[in-house]
């Protein structure tokens, strides 16, 4: 399932072709967004994005990993990570599943 990766130029001229802005303002705009995002990310803060999921950070406690290759133990420090969790829309969509009655061709519409 190995499909197309979508770049900041790409969301840049999905702007561009839809909202009507300058090329030079699509690509402002994406990065504004997307620099919004880190920043709120970056304090600890939970994105939500109506219909689409939220970005969640999560403290990660110390533990014991071990190297697969050698077998030996090395400790993992305490750490944040990113979580991504998608809505109930995304994952029908992603599915081609019905959302709020409406079939997925009637969404294009």
């Amino acid at each position: 399932m190995a499909g197309k990766t979508v770049t900041r130029a790409d969301l840049s001229e999905a702007v561009y072709h839809q909202v009507g802005l300058s090329r030079t303002e699509s690509s402002a705009l994406v990065e504004t967004v997307l620099s919004e995002i880190c920043a709120c990310l970056a304090g600890g803060e939970t994105v939500k994005l109506s219909s689409f999921g939220s970005f969640v950070v999560r403290s990660k406690g110390k533990r014991v990993g071990r190297n697969p290759k050698t077998g030996v133990e090395v400790a993992i420090e305490p750490r944040q990570v990113m979580v991504f969790k998608p809505s109930n829309v995304l994952k029908a969509k992603i599915n081609g599943q019905a959302i709020n009655g409406l079939d997925r061709h009637d969404e294009d519409e």
